[in-house]
């Protein structure tokens, strides 16, 4: 389905800008069914980047939930006309990719709500969190693989209606396959590492589908070690598959962010006029959002009124030119006389 251009909203909420640090609303200019709207400051044109994120997250789950439980569903009527055990842990595996939407479907709708006094960022670290339980499943479906590889080795099985079984195997990696593109694709483009995780998670099940139909052939050839000998091959590439998986994770976890994005604000800030110097740069994700925490320096004697105006500025070219920036704190200090340091009572508590 063809999905919006992702054209993140701009905020102009300018939270604890410069010296003023006063507080406005977010703005956001969006693009619905590729139709441009025009960039306003009213209030009747501002769009929640993060809902309509989140309302295209909840699509992709509900899209995917569907066909991954049709492709089970297929895959259920050869198991019953084949017998087959491989296939049976192949469509029950299916099933259960298909429920790891659950936690992320709770983690998106919990990512709409609104910051309050206790979760003052809000809640879109609950992706984090589905990320973590997506992680274990891929881990389990390592495990499980590996151990019914295992037991085919020891104990070789013949496999009934092989034609059905191939097709039902090849139904299961194109339904996977799709779901997992699906999922990476906009996962990767709100921004959202638990569904890129769910994706990858997918893939791991189209190559367990695979799996099954290698193994066929090699019965069908007079083989029947080749069922086993391949589950062991995919149960590495799922450990592969995981790791990647873990690592986005854990970076998300760690507020890890790519170092591009740090040098892009840097040169956005440097680019404002008034700002004297970039001081440092603070970057982190909250679920699909974007947030910064920015020092910049202007001349020392600026009236407070032209420092909040810089600082206001250097918010508002953030939120318009970094990709997925929710909201930015700017804070103002002066730059100079020489010799001064204005953060003196500050140097002993200061760890970096």
């Amino acid at each position: 389905m063809a999905e919006q251009q992702d054209l993140r909203g701009h905020g102009h909420g300018h939270q604890r800008s410069g010296a003023g640090r006063g507080l406005a609303h977010m703005v956001h200019e969006v693009v619905s069914h590729g139709l441009f709207r025009t960039h306003s400051h009213d209030s009747a044109d501002k769009t929640d980047a993060a809902l309509e994120s989140s309302s295209r997250g909840m699509r992709v789950l509900a899209v995917s939930f569907a066909v991954l439980m049709a492709t089970a569903a297929v895959q259920a009527v050869i198991v019953v006309a084949s017998g087959s055990v491989a296939l049976l842990g192949d469509t029950l595996h299916n099933l259960a990719d298909a429920l790891t939407a659950v936690p992320l479907a709770i983690a998106f709708s919990l990512g709409r709500r609104a910051a309050n006094r206790r979760f003052t960022y809000g809640y879109g670290r609950a992706e984090d969190l589905a990320g973590i339980g997506i992680v274990l499943l891929i881990a389990a479906s390592a495990a499980l693989a590996g151990y019914e590889a295992v037991v085919r080795l020891l104990d070789p099985q013949d496999i009934r209606a092989v034609g059905w079984v191939a097709g039902a195997a090849l139904v299961g990696f194109a339904g996977n396959e799709w779901v997992a593109r699906y999922r990476i694709k906009v996962g990767r483009e709100i921004g959202s590492a638990a569904l890129v995780a769910d994706g990858l998670h997918a893939r791991t099940d189209g190559f367990t589908s695979l799996a099954v139909l290698l193994g066929a052939g090699g019965a069908a050839l007079g083989f029947p070690l080749a069922d086993p000998i391949v589950g062991l091959l995919i149960t590495f590439a799922i450990c592969f598959v995981l790791r990647d998986a873990a690592r986005e994770i854990y970076h998300r976890l760690m507020d890890a962010v790519d170092p591009a994005l740090v040098d892009h604000a840097e040169r956005i800030l440097a680019a404002v006029d008034g700002v004297r110097r970039v001081g440092s740069v603070r970057l982190r994700w909250i679920g699909h959002a974007l947030h910064a925490e920015v020092e910049i320096l202007v001349d020392h004697g600026m009236s407070v009124v032209d420092a909040h105006a810089v600082a206001v500025e250097a918010e508002h070219r953030l939120i318009h030119e970094l990709p997925r920036l929710r909201a930015a704190t700017v804070h103002t200090d002066p730059h100079g006389p020489a010799g001064a340091d204005h953060h003196a009572s500050l140097s002993a508590h200061r760890t970096h």
